[in-house]
């Protein structure tokens, strides 16, 4: 972990500790002046090169913002993750896996990057890819699935975007390249949709226009399990927040990932506009704006600002403390009783801790009957697989005479069976 940034005073006098620490990243790198605009789309190439914008949005609902967050750019590529979100949310898993493969290319964005068996592209952060998701989307024709789309990453920003006629234009006539991998994608069986309607929607979705702000709320969104924490709207489904985010950190960077992952160490996706899209799983969501690319089609103020933000805050995904704090905050026990009373979130850590002490107090036990009570009054969370656990807990414990009951006070509740302790919280 890198020095704390030193207290900066903003002349916009805002005192807001979080706007504070991203203006102070921002001054860092507002000197990168390396690289340039996208070219390769014409109207891209009218960018103002100097743009320069970072927000961060928390699960919580509370947004961040330094610099240009709220000068608009096309989404471009950072489309990609969650149109994939909303092919998984229509098909499924298994499906959508027999058109699109999960694995890093360590390819350019626009390479020819099919399967030779199967004619799946590598991965669907990649253009052909991208365009395979979209055609994946389903509707009646193109204008509905379209429509989807600009509806899904309007929930995804909590607004609604709004496509960029000028960009959606230079994109079609110049898109052969992507016009091409579609007729590939084609050729193999794996596109979804007739080749004209899968690029067009493409070209379409890649021209939503979006700020840093909407980013950092698009990535918050899948840092919440799918919902929006702005808006409380459920967007998608937790499971399809899970992989999307796995692909996004393997993926999401092109063929800089791996770079990516070991020096940043965050779900993220990058777009030829100027964006970038990080996500710190459970916690927030970041968006930087800036033009200027590198070779890959990276934004280089953008990749700067999240590697130091990382760096300064320690928000590698593989950054954890050596011991997890405990979930058991008190144990209170005599011959025949034991109360164990849980705070926060119950997972596989927090159960194994917590089968210790049953074990041990069965043992010691030595059949003579009693009960055990654990209190999850104050726990916010419980992982599907802890109610098995309780279960077969509660199985083991009666062969030498003890009953396992759950209480949790703010619901008045005791349940003797365990058979279902807190649903509300069971993610």
């Amino acid at each position: 972990m890198t020095d704390l940034p030193a207290p900066h005073h903003p002349a916009d006098g805002r005192t807001n500790i979080v706007d504070d620490a991203l203006g102070v990243v921002l001054d860092r790198h507002r000197g990168h002046n390396d690289g340039k605009v996208a070219d390769y789309i014409p109207e891209l190439a009218k960018a103002d090169p100097d743009g320069y914008g970072v927000a961060l949005a928390s699960v919580h609902g509370r947004v961040y913002t330094a610099g240009d967050c709220d000068t608009g750019f096309t989404i471009q590529s950072a489309s990609k993750p969650f149109v994939y979100a909303l092919a998984l949310e229509d098909l499924g898993l298994d499906a959508v896996a027999e058109h699109i493969d999960f694995e890093p290319s360590g390819e350019p964005f626009n390479a020819i990057s099919l399967d030779e068996a199967t004619g799946r592209p590598s991965n669907p952060l990649i253009n052909a890819g991208a365009i395979v998701s979209t055609s994946l989307v389903r509707a009646g024709g193109p204008e509905e699935r379209w429509e989807r789309i600009r509806a899904r990453l309007s929930a995804f920003a909590g607004r609604e975007l709004a496509l960029d006629d000028a960009v959606y234009a230079s994109e079609a006539s110049t898109g052969d390249r992507n016009r091409a991998l579609a007729h590939l994608a084609a050729s193999s069986g794996v596109l979804g949709a007739p080749v004209h309607d899968s690029v067009d929607t493409y070209f379409r979705q890649c021209s939503l226009t979006v700020t840093a702000r909407d980013l950092a709320v698009m990535g918050a969104t899948l840092a919440n399990s799918g919902t929006n924490p702005l808006t409380g709207d459920v967007v998608i489904q937790e499971a399809t927040a899970v992989t999307t985010l796995s692909v996004m950190a393997t993926c999401g960077m092109y063929d800089d990932s791996g770079e990516w992952m070991v020096r940043v160490g965050l779900p993220a996706k990058s777009g030829v506009g100027g964006g970038i899209v990080a996500v710190q799983p459970a916690e927030f969501g970041i968006g930087t704006f800036s033009p200027r690319l590198d070779e890959r089609g990276n934004s280089i103020r953008g990749i700067a600002t999240i590697q130091d933000l990382s760096a300064t805050f320690g928000l590698h995904l593989l950054n954890h403390h050596k011991v997890p704090r405990s979930a058991v905050a008190s144990v209170e026990q005599s011959n025949d009783q034991m109360t164990i009373l849980l705070r926060g979130e119950l997972d596989f850590i927090a159960m194994e801790e917590v089968a210790a002490l049953l074990v041990e107090f069965g043992v010691r036990n030595g059949g003579r009957g009693g009960v055990v009570t654990i209190d999850v009054t104050n726990v916010t969370l419980v992982r599907p697989a802890v109610e098995h656990f309780l279960l077969n807990a509660s199985d083991r414990l009666a062969r030498f005479g003890v009953i396992l009951q759950v209480h949790d006070a703010a619901t008045d509740h005791d349940d003797a069976s365990v058979g279902s302790p807190m649903p509300p919280r069971t993610r």
